[in-house]
C-alpha cells in the first residue's frame, strides 16, 4: 500500500519561498515517477511538477519554470518541491502523487496515489 504524506505548507508573503516534502512509504520508488498538483479554490486540478525517481528528471508546467525545483532523497524516500518568488496566484492546496512507469505525465488520471495535501497561501 503506498502512502504520501505532504508537509511543508502555510503562509506567506509574495516573494517569499517554501519547501513542500512528500514523504513515500509502501514500496521502492526506483520505478515510480512522483507529481505535484494543485487545486485553488472553484478551479480544477492542475499539474505544477514531476520527477522521474530514477534518474531525477524534471518537468515543470509553464507557469512555474524557474521558480519551483523538485527533487528526491532517494534514502529518505521524499520528494520535495522548493518553491521561491511565490506569487498570491500560487496559492492552493498542494498534493503529490504517484505513479508506475519511468516517464512523465501531467494529466490527474494517471496517477494511482495521492497524499492528503497541504495549504499554501500567498498573500499579496
Amino acid at each position: 500500500q503506498v502512502q504520501l504524506v505532504e508537509s511543508g505548507g502555510g503562509l506567506v508573503q509574495a516573494g517569499g519561498s517554501l519547501r513542500l516534502s512528500c514523504a513515500a512509504s509502501g514500496r521502492t520508488f526506483s520505478s515510480y515517477t512522483m507529481g505535484w498538483f494543485r487545486q485553488a479554490p472553484g478551479r480544477e486540478r492542475e499539474f505544477v511538477a514531476s520527477i522521474v525517481w530514477r534518474g531525477g528528471s524534471t518537468y515543470y508546467t509553464d507557469s512555474v519554470k524557474g521558480r519551483f525545483t523538485a527533487s528526491r532523497d532517494n534514502a529518505k524516500s521524499t520528494m520535495y518541491l522548493q518553491m521561491n518568488s511565490l506569487k498570491p496566484e500560487d496559492t492552493a492546496v498542494y498534493y503529490c502523487a504517484a505513479r508506475s512507469g519511468n516517464y512523465h505525465v501531467t494529466r490527474v488520471s494517471d496517477f494511482d496515489y495521492w497524499g492528503q495535501g497541504t495549504q499554501v497561501t500567498v498573500s499579496s
